[in-house]
């Protein structure tokens, strides 16, 4: 205990007001690092930068050149940013030999859960394709799994339209298991027959 209300004595004020603090500065992504690793904080927030900028390969570069030497704080965004850039640099060098092929490749996409990139490769499929109805289809599947169901109903009618094969497939397709308590989705499936 210290006596009457002097809780600190002098000495120990003057230690404690030397001391070296380090602030902590936020990057744009709500992370934290501190201010003390100077040079490598500063190249991980022009490697952001870069990424935001879509110069993908400048801030992949950097960011795998930053991740031996970046402080814990940061270890893990790098690695979420350079598996991004990974996925960005992938799909700008796509080039697709039949319309077919690029289909696999948009459901390789769906299967793995990068919904927005499926949706990019069934749209271009049908940019090229209008009326590519496995395209078509696999927008159904993606409008189903995604809870998005006037898509799913949307799609799977022009689906159905182009290629009728298409009802006797969704009739056993287990992706849209989500779809089946719905009557359009049934009465697309099993239409009356006058």
């Amino acid at each position: 205990m210290y006596p009457s209300g002097n809780t600190m004595t002098q000495e120990a004020r003057t230690a404690a007001s030397s001391r070296k603090k380090t602030p902590l500065t936020a990057d744009k992504s709500g992370g934290a690092a501190r201010s003390g690793t100077g040079p490598v904080f500063q190249h991980y927030q022009n490697a952001v930068l870069l990424l935001q900028q879509g110069k993908y390969e400048k801030a992949l570069n950097m960011l795998e050149k930053l991740l031996p030497e970046a402080p814990a704080e940061i270890q893990d965004r790098c690695r979420m940013y350079i598996s991004a850039c990974r996925r960005q640099l992938e799909k700008a060098g796509l080039s697709f030999l039949t319309p077919e092929e690029h289909y696999d490749y948009a459901i390789s996409q769906l299967n793995t859960g990068y919904y927005e990139e499926a949706r990019e490769q069934f749209n271009g499929i049908l940019n090229a394709h209008p009326d590519a109805d496995y395209a078509f289809y696999g927008l159904a599947v993606l409008g189903a799994i995604t809870g998005n169901i006037q898509d799913c109903l949307y799609n799977l009618a022009r689906a159905i339209e182009l290629n009728p094969k298409n009802r006797l497939q969704a009739r056993v397709d287990n992706d849209f298991q989500s779809m089946v308590d719905d009557p359009r989705f049934t009465e697309l499936l099993y239409p009356e027959v006058p």
